[in-house]
Formats: structure tokens, C-alpha cells, sequence
């Protein structure tokens, strides 16, 4: 008995955590997964000197607020533009054509100090000034991962995705951070210098996911035309069938001519040409204004505190170097990442809308006691605590998403969510900003915590026993099962 234990333990642990789901995915998946973990490592990276590298070009925080407010405004019209038209475009067109925004991105940053050059190099690339997700490429994935993944484990596969994007982040951190403290230390660089070099590795990661999206199959686009051809042919065998026994029946003589046209079925239709347009359903619409209302106070609330802001009050407030603050930031996303695999256990016991709510409520609270200690120490445990809930709800939240629509509208309606979402986070730079230069910084952290609990709260009250599609379909094929078992 005692030998069987183990195994069995082990079984079951694999199976709460996903891995087999992992493991067993496809080949896109994989990929997919790896790029969000290559394109994460960039945006951790650069966002921890972001802010650093603008004070040292002598950029005022007031303008270095601005300069984040306009670089997701940028995305928020290059990230609509890209994804209204990804399934049209071609899906893995799309993804590279993004990495090449990065790569270009990179590269003026890397050689480039003038502040407004540096704005449209922002606006019209893709650089990330939270560490999150900007640019055209998560909702793609996220729809690429619903249409590969059946629903039994979409959850643990959004899981897997979110925690190695979470892992990515993390050890972009901790090696940038350290790197630019060694070239500072023992080659005498200046702060710039050494700044300049991490934006050039981010250019050269934007060609390694160039390279990744090359690999995709043609699994990953969307191909309506296939699935209504094989509607038609259905039908039409059926009514073939039909028209062919009622003259068994019959037993009516008819001439050769006449027999052969009716056995031989009529030529398909023409396919009809995809429209680039995407059509979304009104209920899928009425999903999608309740979501992007909540989405949109969650997404302010992180504006006002993004990694970069986040890495500049602790520099300025209790002076700490470069590599203790990539070590901070790797500590909270390595704990964050680990998270997103007990909230995909929680959530297949729970539902997916609570294990939303009741994880993410507490990382608000601790968000808002970040600038309450004078202690370094003490404000770098809240950070920790709130990073142990602060991503537990983006696995089920996808799933939630993805389950809510249909399958055809999950790329324009996630490309929607992030563009809302985005557009909000937009306005919180400028306000934090406008706070650093008054000396308040504390007040952004207290504000973005009452705002993250307040979309908790009204989440829970707005969907609260909500049916999604899937489970309402699967809920109607079990129950005409039963009456024709019965």
C-alpha cells in the first residue's frame, strides 16, 4: 500500500495542478505559451528601469507620467486596429507583425534619449510600462487557446499561460535588475549606459517571438468557411437519402435521365469571401458592456500603479539599488505565477467567478498599505502579500470570457476587453505622476485599492449565478440524454 502512495499522490497533484493538460496540449499551445513567456521576460525587463532610465534623461515625473499615459493611449489604437482585424488578417500575420513593432521599439530606445522621439518610438512600437500585457498579442492568444483547447481544460491551460507569463516577468526582472547593478559596479557605467543595453536585449527578444510566431500551423487561424461547407454537405446527404428511399417506395418508373439527376447530388455553394469585419451577437454584446464597465475601474486602479511607478517610489523613498529591486519583483512574480495553479484548482471547486472575486479582494488591501510603513522591509512584505492573490483571477477570468461568447467573436471581443482595459489604465500614469511631483505618491496606492475592491464587489453583485453558453448548452444535451434514455 505504502509503495502505491506516492504515484498516487503525484497523479493527483498533476491533475489539480494541469499539467497533464499542459503537457498533453497541442503544438500551437506550446508555442503560445512560450511566446507569452519570451515577450513577458521583454516587458519585466524594461519595465523595471523604465521610469529610471526616463529620470535619467532629466524627464520631470510629471512628464514621465505623461510619456506612460500616451504609450497605452498608442497601444490602445494599435492594439484595437491589429486585433478588430486579426481573423481576417490571419492570426499569426498579426503576432509577427507586433513582434516587429517590439523589435523597432527596442532599438530606438536602445540608441535614443530625446524625449518626444522616444514617445512615438512608444506610441507607434509596443513597450510596456506596467509589465503587463500591451499590444496586440494577448487577446489573439487567448482566443488561439480557446479555439485549440476544449473547454474541460481551457481553464488549466489559461492557468499555464498566465504563470509562465508570470515567470517571465519574473526573471526579466532579476536579471535586469542585476545586470545593470554589475555594469554600473564593476564596469563604471553610467546609469543610461547600462539602461540602453537591456533595451537592446528587448529588441533582440522581439525578434526570437518574430521567429516563435513563424512556427504556428495553420491550426491557429480561424477558418469559418470549412465548418459552414461541412454544414452544407450534411444536409444536402440527408436530403439526398431522403428523396432517394421515398422512390424505393414509390416504385414509380422513371427514365434514366430523370434517376441520375436526382441520385447525383447538387454541386456545394460557393463559399462565401470572409468578411474582415467582425459580428458579434447581441447577447455576446451585452456580456461584453457589462464586463468592459467592471474591467475598466480594475484596469484605472492598476494605472496608477504599475510596475515602473511601483520601482520608482521604492528607488526614491528608501533608496534601494537596482538588483535588490529585481530581486523584490522576482520574489512577487514567481509567487504570483504559483498562485494562478491553486486558482485553477479553486476554481473547478468554487466556479470561476468566485475564485475570481474572493482572490483578488485581498491583494487590494495590501496594495493600499504599500505606502503606509516607513520601513522598507515592511513595505516590501505588503508588496509580496499582495502579489500572493494579485493574479489569481486572470486564468478564470479568461475562461470566464472565453465561455461567455462564441467562439467566432472571442478574438474582436477579447480585443475589445483589452482595448477598454487599456484605455482606462491609460489615465492612471499621468494622475500618479501629477501626485509624485506634489509629494503624494501615497495617495495613487490608497486609491487604486479602493478602486480594485470596489470591481471585486460589484463583479460578485452583476454575475452572481450567471450561466455562461457552454454551460448552459451542455446543461440542455444532458437533460434531452436523459429524456431520450427515459
Amino acid at each position: 500500500m505504502a509503495g502505491y502512495s506516492l504515484p498516487t499522490f503525484g497523479n493527483i497533484l498533476a491533475n489539480e495542478l494541469g499539467l497533464y493538460s499542459i503537457l498533453g496540449s497541442s503544438r500551437d499551445t506550446k508555442l503560445l505559451c512560450l511566446q507569452r513567456f519570451v515577450r513577458l521576460f521583454a516587458y519585466g525587463a524594461s519595465t523595471l528601469i523604465l521610469a529610471l532610465y526616463l529620470s535619467s534623461v532629466h524627464v520631470s515625473d510629471a512628464r514621465i507620467g505623461l510619456f506612460m499615459s500616451m504609450t497605452l493611449w498608442g497601444d490602445v489604437i494599435i492594439s484595437f486596429a491589429l486585433t478588430l482585424f486579426a481573423d481576417g488578417l490571419g492570426r499569426r500575420r498579426t503576432l509577427m507583425l507586433g513582434s516587429a513593432l517590439m523589435t523597432a521599439s527596442g532599438t530606438v530606445f536602445a540608441f535614443s534619449g530625446h524625449y518626444w522621439i522616444l514617445v512615438a518610438a512608444s506610441i507607434l512600437g509596443v513597450i510596456s510600462p506596467s509589465g503587463n500585457e500591451i499590444g496586440p498579442f494577448k487577446a489573439i492568444e487567448e482566443s488561439t487557446l480557446s479555439q485549440l483547447s476544449p473547454p474541460a481544460i481551457r481553464s488549466d491551460i489559461f492557468a499555464w499561460y498566465t504563470l509562465l507569463g508570470n515567470a517571465g516577468t519574473a526573471c526579466g526582472t532579476i536579471i535586469c535588475g542585476w545586470l545593470v547593478q554589475w555594469l554600473q559596479t564593476l564596469n563604471g557605467w553610467k546609469p543610461t549606459r547600462a539602461y540602453r543595453v537591456i533595451f537592446s536585449i528587448y529588441a533582440f527578444l522581439g525578434i526570437v517571438k518574430f521567429a516563435l510566431s513563424l512556427m504556428l500551423s495553420k491550426n491557429c487561424e480561424l477558418e469559418p468557411e470549412k465548418q459552414q461547407y461541412q454544414a452544407v454537405t450534411e444536409l444536402n446527404d440527408v436530403e439526398i437519402e431522403s428523396l432517394l428511399s421515398s422512390d424505393d417506395e414509390d416504385e414509380t418508373p422513371k427514365a434514366p435521365s430523370q434517376s441520375k439527376s436526382k441520385s447525383t447530388p447538387p454541386p456545394p455553394p460557393p463559399v462565401p469571401k470572409r468578411s474582415r469585419w467582425p459580428s458579434i451577437s447581441p447577447t455576446s454584446r451585452s456580456i461584453l458592456l457589462k464586463l468592459c464597465f467592471l474591467f475598466a475601474f480594475d484596469s484605472l486602479a492598476s494605472g496608477l500603479v504599475p510596475a515602473s511607478w511601483i520601482t520608482y517610489f521604492f528607488t526614491n523613498k528608501f533608496s534601494l539599488p537596482e538588483g535588490t529591486i529585481g530581486t523584490l519583483f522576482f520574489i512577487t512574480s514567481i509567487i504570483a505565477a504559483l498562485s494562478n495553479l491553486v486558482a485553477s484548482s479553486i476554481s473547478k471547486r468554487i466556479g470561476l467567478l468566485k475564485t475570481m472575486v474572493f482572490t483578488h479582494l485581498p491583494s487590494a488591501i495590501f496594495l493600499a498599505l504599500i505606502p503606509v510603513p516607513s520601513n522598507a522591509f515592511v513595505a516590501m512584505t505588503f508588496l509580496i502579500l499582495r502579489s500572493c492573490t494579485q493574479n489569481m483571477d486572470q486564468a478564470p477570468r479568461q475562461a470566464f470570457l472565453a465561455a461567455a461568447v462564441l467562439p467566432s467573436e472571442r478574438t474582436a471581443v477579447m480585443g475589445v476587453v483589452n482595448v477598454v482595459k487599456t484605455l482606462s489604465q491609460s489615465g492612471g500614469p499621468v494622475v500618479t505622476g501629477w501626485l509624485a511631483g506634489m509629494k503624494k505618491f501615497w495617495i495613487a496606492f490608497l486609491l487604486a485599492g479602493a478602486l480594485k475592491a470596489g470591481y471585486d464587489l460589484a463583479m460578485l453583485k452583476m454575475f452572481l449565478g450567471y450561466r455562461s453558453r457552454e454551460e448552459v448548452a451542455g446543461g440542455e444535451g444532458e437533460e434531452g440524454r436523459e429524456r431520450g434514455a427515459a
